[in-house]
């Protein structure tokens, strides 16, 4: 597997390739055409008038994976079960008009900050700072309108030529936050890339600038269900955690800034166990999440090696692999879905029909002094690279 830095270079080789082609990656320009060519298509206009385009992304092996310009958002993901079968494996809506309500942040980068800020207050060089309210009292995933609910500038998008990532192909997005934007500080520049290799991996490369002293903490939010099915529960697939501790909350799930030993308790995913097994058990943190909403403390991070997280789902045989440079991740899965949103294909999505795998710091880690610091500050570059891995056994 890649390293960290090997990912990084990868990201500039694809910058680089895309500033070289500048003029000739648009689809529409072409005039060869290969099978892996991202295809661009109109997928709707906002309610304020602004349109919306649906890119393709495709390798060599035929996995396919589709985003919107709204909230750089994974809209499906088609990955091969044992017997070859592709079937979208993420939950998301047919229209604009499903994204533009959505109030499960479906596919999408979230931020600035992803998870919750308590009370939406926080610190930074002596200033306290107030942010949008709007999960409880806290202030959850960028706020009112985050990252989630903006148009972003499309940068470039191409196959990919060059023979360390042969047969697959990238897009490149920019969303500029205003200083002031949901109450946080500093005009915020944050460009993300997705790359899909022919080795079946969605890479996802965020990199940041700011113009003052801010806090920063995007995350991306897809809702996996490997089964291929979004009416099946995700309770029978077999969950990896790499992490010895995790970050226990309160009701309003907020860390209480300690960590806690997973040994002995329903937090547990040292080895790969069925989430179903131990989600209902009478254990505070479980009630308080109704099961599992929490953040895993990572034995492993700065670099891509291990992987972090597995997913397995013994059906259809299809196994994903987490790999990120982050110091945590949430895993939830979909204690707040209730079967009144209406997803892809007319689908009511139910209790428990997708997981989300957040890479991420902390949550609430503003407001806590001894964790990893997610402040940026100007001259500094944010970098974030998380991979989804899709195979099968």
């Amino acid at each position: 597997m890649k390293s960290f830095s090997k990912i990084f270079m990868n990201y500039a080789l694809v910058s680089l390739f895309l500033l070289v082609n500048l003029f000739s990656i648009s689809c529409k320009n072409k005039e060869t055409k290969t099978e892996m060519e991202v295809k661009k298509e109109f997928f709707g206009k906002t309610t304020d008038g602004q349109n919306v385009d649906i890119y393709t992304l495709t390798n060599k092996s035929g996995m396919k994976v589709k985003i919107i310009n709204y909230g750089a958002t994974v809209v499906s993901l088609t990955a091969p079960d044992r017997n070859g079968k592709f079937e979208d494996v993420v939950l998301g809506y047919d229209n604009i008009e499903g994204y533009e309500a959505d109030k499960s942040y479906f596919g999408s980068i979230v931020g600035r900050y992803g998870n919750r800020i308590g009370k939406g207050k926080f610190k930074l060089d002596g200033k306290e700072y107030q942010l949008s309210i709007n999960n409880g009292e806290n202030h959850l995933h960028g706020g009112t309108i985050g990252f989630n609910k903006k148009v972003w500038e499309v940068i470039g998008y191409s196959d990919i030529k060059y023979n360390n990532l042969m047969g697959g192909s990238f897009i490149t997005m920019k969303y500029i936050s205003k200083d002031g934007e949901e109450g946080y500080p500093g005009t915020v520049e944050l460009t993300v890339n997705y790359t899909l290799s022919k080795d079946n991996e969605l890479s996802i490369n965020y990199t940041a600038l700011s113009d003052k002293n801010t806090i920063i903490n995007p995350t991306h939010h897809s809702y996996f269900n490997l089964t291929g099915d979004p009416n099946k529960t995700i309770l029978d697939h077999e969950l990896m955690i790499d992490a010895d501790n995790f970050t226990p909350v309160d009701k309003g799930l907020i860390p209480t800034g300690k960590f806690a030993d997973v040994t002995n308790t329903p937090m547990d995913f040292r080895k790969p166990n069925k989430i179903g097994v131990r989600i209902n058990e009478n254990y505070e943190q479980l009630k308080f999440g109704l099961g599992y909403d929490h953040n895993w403390v990572l034995n492993k991070h700065q670099e891509l090696e291990p992987m972090i997280a597995t997913v397995y789902e013994p059906t259809s045989g299809r196994f994903m692999e987490v790999w990120t440079n982050q110091p945590g991740i949430q895993f939830y899965c979909g204690n707040f879905l209730d079967g009144k949103v209406k997803g892809k294909n007319g689908v009511m999505y139910q209790y428990r029909t997708g997981l989300c795998l957040e890479a991420q710091h902390y949550p609430d880690s503003p407001n806590k002094p001894d964790w990893p610091s997610v402040v940026l500050k100007p001259g500094d570059v944010y970098r974030q690279a998380t991979i989804y891995k899709f195979s099968t056994k």
